[in-house]
């Protein structure tokens, strides 16, 4: 459905990239490496999207890094847009619903660095989780955002690098 909005495809997956986790920073080559496109193309979807102020960047010695303008007005609309794209709000509803006594959500492998690879990787901590529910939950999740889930259960809190979308403690 986004895509009927946003018709460049490297346009589309550059905001992926920046907004999923709006801590990713990348260079024009490792984009277009990353996408198999050509350096041209993706610097001028950069460039649009930094003259429209989404995107900010940062000289790094000789190259320039890009990331998410944290600061625009629209920043958290398109977070959540891109989030709902992906299916993310969607998953976070399914676990919490009836999961068990759920301490954290975190998004892990890929997409957590906002690379739309069609599979998404979360772990779920917590006391008592509904294990047999797991089982039937992710063929579920997969058929309401059309992406394979993989869904790790953990009894511990952990640590990650991850991109937390539920935290029992900090109350997110």
């Amino acid at each position: 459905m986004l895509e009927s909005l946003i018709t460049s495809k490297t346009r589309l997956r550059l905001l992926v990239k920046f907004f999923v986790n709006s801590k990713t920073q990348s260079h024009l080559r490792g984009l277009a490496d990353e996408f198999g496109e050509s350096t041209n193309a993706i610097r001028k979807e950069l460039n649009n999207l930094t003259k429209a102020g989404i995107l900010v960047k940062e000289s790094d010695k000789n190259k320039i890094a890009y990331m998410a303008n944290v600061k625009h007005p629209f920043f958290t609309n398109i977070q959540d847009i891109i989030r709902k794209y992906l299916g993310l709000d969607k998953l976070l509803e399914q676990i919490l619903e009836r999961m068990g006594e759920v301490d954290q959500v975190v998004l892990v492998g890929d997409i957590s660095k906002g690379i739309d690879s069609g599979k998404i990787d979360v772990v779920v901590t917590g006391d008592n989780l509904n294990e047999d529910y797991i089982l039937s939950l992710s063929n579920r999740i997969e058929q309401i955002i059309s992406r394979k889930v993989v869904l790790t259960l953990l009894d511990e809190r952990m640590v990650s690098t991850g991109l937390i979308l539920f935290d029992k403690e900090v109350g997110a």
